[in-house]
């Protein structure tokens, strides 16, 4: 099958697929049909299916040949506690939850991917499709990871694609190096002595002590980090007192933190602390921090990245793929997977404009264009065939 040929794959089965999928959306760690769906499709077309990562996750294998050479593709599968507004005959069934970010296309494009390759068997070695749950912010590949995901099926490198609305549909981005933000969460509570509001001066105002930190914070990024790196600090959340006569006794806060370093990242969390103490210190009250780590920065490397990048090249030519991206201030728990294996993470335009497709991720107006199980399941079919690549 040539290159044309397969770029026009019928794509219906998978469409329909995807959609069903949408329908019926699971949430964080409760993919459980989902992944019943994944392993029933798998097993059919000959994968050795092996459940129980990080909860509902699981892995399918297939060896060909005798090459020890391996890969791994990565596909998430769960949903977000979003109410869908579309009105689509595909619209979620589950008030509430809906797939917001594509996860059910992406889960579609590796089960058609996976389906062609073993089909085809045009390759030399082992190929491993990894369905991972809980990626909207559960750590879901830490949690495969922690279960034994790359000890038990040992990749040379591992590769995952996600939608982009704002691009056009089916142009694939590539980006080498740092691609998407590390993400912390931090909760600041400020504890002062309440009082009478018409009394001020009995009382330690933690109110006014959160004003003067959301606005300290905002001086950290602007004056302590280089302007060529990216950062983000972002106080979401600040909640305080009842009643417009009672200064009350503590405020909290809730803070998110990105950045596109480690270095960078260990700086916000060092200075933010340093400020945060400070600046309640100052105002007379004190201040109790918990920090939790979110994800890692993704950092794509240089040659698994160059590899994918020629590989689109060569199926789909220059003119519908961007060399190198810009960095997104998103995060995402393949990072891990890539701290343990070298790989990439790229992406696939989902539309631009007006377009169908168009509509940012987690927005409840979102939907995964069906135009790019095709395309993105000719992508990995040919980095798969191009890295386990068949030699006489």
């Amino acid at each position: 099958m040539t290159t044309a040929e397969k770029f026009e794959i019928s794509s219906d089965e998978f469409i329909q697929i995807r959609r069903d999928i949408h329908q019926h959306p699971e949430l964080a760690f409760e993919e459980f049909r989902t992944s019943d769906l994944v392993a029933e499709k798998l097993k059919s077309w000959g994968y050795a299916v092996h459940r129980g990562y990080g909860g509902t996750g699981l892995v399918g294998t297939m060896t060909i040949g005798h090459t020890k050479r391996s890969i791994g593709l990565r596909a998430d599968m769960d949903a977000l506690p979003i109410n869908e507004c579309n009105a689509v005959n595909w619209a979620s069934k589950k008030t509430g939850i809906m797939h917001a970010c594509g996860h059910d296309g992406h889960t579609a494009t590796l089960l058609a991917a996976a389906k062609s390759l073993a089909y085809r068997k045009n390759f030399s070695g082992t190929l491993n499709v990894i369905f991972q749950p809980a990626e909207e912010g559960g750590g879901g590949a830490l949690k495969m990871m922690s279960d034994g995901l790359f000890e038990k099926h040992p990749c040379d490198a591992v590769f995952a694609m996600h939608n982009l609305p704002g691009v056009p549909q089916g142009h694939l981005v590539f980006r080498a190096g740092p691609t998407m933000a590390s993400s912390d969460y931090l909760t600041i509570r400020l504890v002062g002595i309440g009082g009478h509001g018409a009394m001020p001066h009995r009382t330690s105002d933690p109110i006014v002590a959160a004003a003067g930190i959301v606005m300290g914070l905002q001086t950290i990024v602007s004056r302590n980090v280089d302007p060529q790196e990216m950062a983000v600090v972002t106080v979401g959340a600040v909640h305080a007192g009842q009643a417009n006569n009672v200064i009350p006794e503590s405020a909290t806060m809730e803070v998110s933190v990105r950045a596109s370093s480690p270095s960078v990242r260990h700086l916000l969390k060092a200075r933010m602390t340093e400020l945060i103490e400070l600046q309640a210190k100052s105002y007379g009250v004190n201040a109790e921090l918990d920090w939790r780590a979110g994800y890692a920065v993704l950092v794509n490397s240089d040659e698994e990245t160059e590899f994918a990048r020629q590989v689109a090249i060569n199926t789909f030519g220059t003119t519908r793929v961007i060399a190198q991206g810009p960095a997104l201030t998103a995060s995402e728990d393949f990072s891990f997977m890539l701290e343990k294996v070298p790989g990439s993470y790229f992406f696939i335009g989902n539309g631009e404009g007006s377009s169908y497709g168009a509509c940012m991720v987690h927005n409840p107006n979102y939907d995964f264009n069906d135009l790019n199980i095709a395309i993105g399941a000719t992508m990995w079919e040919s980095l798969v065939e191009s890295f386990l690549e068949c030699k006489a």
